[in-house]
């Protein structure tokens, strides 16, 4: 085994992280190499010294931000993983040139599909898109989003949306286009009255990974209180069980510069009062917190701990 791999598992040999096999082979590398043991030596000294200082409890917004960066680099690494033999033409060069019946396979089966794409339009069994399921890969020419209305005791939504030209598209809250535009409304709009309308048409499809993502980032980026109102709303029910929601309304409660937010926010964190980043911020808040209200609602909270079912 090499210096080089054996001093990048050294940190891993330390905290009991290395496999069976592998710890076996770094240790007898580091029976014979001189330089390696030395370095291992120092590495378990620095261990052993930094394990000796008082643990320092990390401050809530640490939490919050260390958590949020660690769930979008996952989601990012996940979605390498998964496209990246996909978009890669010089991984799929490569595995043809030294597959000839790949390559064969491959060119078999697109004349295959290409043979029954035609056959299905000629039989009319493929429809040409209409003008609702073009919005999404339209979106690029979309100037603003300029009125969203419900129409009332229905599930039927009107949106108004400007290219060239003001153009409209309805349909059920169910539609993908109807979402895509409502996504689209609630990050890209200037106009903050159709951002509310959106928010408020968006808490109702919350048990959507994108809605949730979307309301997430106006409770945290919108510069508009009414806009900030209407997402933690629309976050309430998901404080408990979902972390990155928890960790947001964590930060509103702590930094939002408007009064309403945080109320609504300390309100939404009492179920999970148990949690450690949400006591660490209701101690914050009880003795350095200027607003009486906030201060006296964390101090509650803190107190009714011994209570929690």
């Amino acid at each position: 085994m090499k210096c080089e791999t054996v001093l990048d598992n050294l940190v891993l040999l330390v905290y009991g992280e290395l496999a069976d096999d592998m710890r076996f082979q770094v240790e007898k590398h580091l029976e014979g190499c001189s330089d390696c043991t030395q370095e291992w030596q120092d590495l378990r000294r620095f261990h052993a010294d930094a394990g000796a200082l008082p643990a320092l409890e990390p401050t809530p917004n640490l939490l919050a931000a260390s958590r949020m960066r660690l769930h979008d680099a996952l989601d990012t690494a996940e979605q390498a993983r998964g496209w990246r033999f996909i978009f890669d033409p010089a991984a799929w060069l490569r595995q043809m040139s030294f597959s000839p019946a790949l390559a064969s396979s491959i060119l078999i089966i697109g004349f295959a599909v290409g043979i029954l794409t035609m056959w299905n339009i000629t039989r009319g069994n493929i429809k040409t898109p209409g003008p609702a399921a073009s919005v999404a890969s339209n979106q690029a020419s979309i100037a603003a989003i300029s009125g969203i209305s419900q129409e009332p005791g229905s599930n039927k939504v009107q949106i108004k949306y400007d290219t060239v030209q003001q153009q409209s598209t309805q349909g059920s809250l169910d539609d993908p286009n109807i979402q895509q535009l409502l996504l689209y409304a609630a990050r890209n709009q200037q106009n903050p009255g159709v951002r509310v309308e959106s928010m408020d048409l968006l808490t109702k499809r919350c048990g959507d990974p994108r809605v949730r993502e979307a309301l997430i980032y106006a409770l945290r980026y919108d510069k508009n209180p009414g806009v900030r109102l209407k997402a933690v709303d629309g976050l309430q029910s998901y404080v408990k069980n979902d972390i990155r929601v928890r960790d947001a309304v964590i930060e509103a409660l702590l930094y939002d510069a408007n009064q309403g937010v945080r109320t609504e926010a300390i309100h939404m964190l009492q179920p999970v009062r148990a949690d450690s980043s949400v006591r660490a911020a209701f101690r914050q808040l009880a003795s350095k917190e200027s607003n009486a209200f906030i201060r006296k609602e964390s101090q509650r909270m803190l107190a009714s701990e011994a209570n929690i079912d």
